[in-house]
């Protein structure tokens, strides 16, 4: 999620669905928002606050504020009091979720939105951003089971269906609206004291993630299918013709989904540093990198996945982007996290069929 780019979106949709006309000091503030000058818009939200210290707006504001500034948990005290004092504006509820699955809460994450749910039935992102919770929960819950049994085929499929899902969409948990969508006018509030104006929905930046993020949704994307049944292994023994025929559409397309398999499946065992499964994804002809021989890539690589900390590997648009025969090539974009490194990148990957399984023959950064 681009933090800047939802300050802007924040302050877009403040001045054009704001039905109330407020004082020049929130015009500063939310010009200071959108230029990025974040230490400066929270100190004149404190001075702002200092009079006015029920300001929903303002605190609301100030929440966004301190997320930019990766002050996370101080955010999460300003909507966690927004919603006490507010319990009426689902806005804050959903910001809440936010920062919560940032930092993998998702359950206190679900919580947070039922509650943003309850306080406003027809909140259509409540209620996108709540399915993309569950399934955060449904695949921590399939790595658990393939952690206890990584032989476990229904937890393998299972898995791997949540995670192409998740990487169609490429997103996370977003902010209280999408960036596509037209704001809804702010409520108002009607406590004891003066009626104040609800926070702006904050439109989501498109992610990196988290983002989360960082939600999970594609834009105009399709209902995920689930895969068919495994088709059998090819047979070699039968003599094949000098020159391969391309595939059909119907012929490629249940080799396509086993293929999409394939590669979540390894980014699977990858996240759960699983070595004898991450490398049982490799074909016998891999072509390992840095000019390593096999013995030597392989104990490289497990050394890498058994030092201590947790790894998480996210894949998004994964394209099989042709198959010809026994092989097939795949452009995806990767994600890595652990507690010394972050990075993202374009990835090519070849691949071949091998004994009825698809395996990697060759890994190549960018494409």
């Amino acid at each position: 999620m681009s933090k800047r780019a939802l300050a802007a979106s924040l302050l877009l949709a403040s001045l054009i669905c704001s039905p109330v006309v407020r004082a020049d000091p929130l015009q500063d503030l939310q010009a200071l928002v959108k230029q990025g000058q974040f230490t400066q818009a929270l100190e004149r939200a404190d001075q702002m606050l200092a009079s006015k210290p029920r300001d929903a707006q303002v605190r609301f504001l100030k929440g966004v504020v301190l997320s930019e500034l990766n002050r996370n948990n101080d955010a999460i005290t300003v909507f966690q009091k927004l919603t006490e004092d507010y319990p009426e504006l689902p806005e804050p509820y959903n910001n809440l979720a936010v920062l919560y699955a940032q930092q993998r809460q998702y359950d206190k994450a679900r919580t947070a939105l039922e509650m943003a749910i309850r306080t406003h039935p027809s909140y259509a992102t409540a209620h996108e951003n709540l399915g993309d919770i569950y399934a955060r929960l449904a695949s921590q819950a399939y790595d658990k089971a393939l952690s206890l049994d990584s032989s476990n085929q229904g937890a393998q499929n299972k898995l791997a269906m949540i995670r192409e899902m998740m990487s169609v969409s490429g997103k996370t948990v977003r902010p209280t609206a999408p960036a596509t969508a037209v704001a809804a006018a702010p409520q108002t509030v009607r406590p004891a004291a003066p009626a104040v104006v609800a926070p702006p929905v904050v439109p989501a930046a498109q992610a990196r993630p988290a983002t989360p993020p960082p939600v999970m949704v594609a834009q105009n994307s399709k209902p995920v299918t689930p895969p068919p049944a495994a088709a059998a292994p090819v047979v070699k023994e039968e003599p094949k013709p000098a020159a391969k025929r391309p595939e059909s559409k119907d012929e490629a397309q249940p080799q396509a989904v086993a293929i999409s398999k394939a590669v979540q499946s390894w980014a699977s065992a990858w996240s759960r540093k699983d070595v004898k499964t991450y490398l049982s994804h490799y074909g016998r002809d891999f072509e390992p990198p840095k000019g390593l021989n096999r013995k030597a890539w392989e104990e490289e690589r497990s050394q890498r996945l058994t030092k201590p900390g947790n790894i998480e590997v996210e894949l998004e648009n994964v394209k099989v982007v042709s198959v010809s025969g026994d092989r097939a090539t795949v452009k995806l974009r990767q994600h890595y996290r652990s507690a010394n490194l972050s990075t993202s990148s374009n990835k090519t990957i070849g691949l071949v069929l091998q004994d009825g399984k698809w395996v990697i023959q060759q890994e190549r950064v960018g494409g």
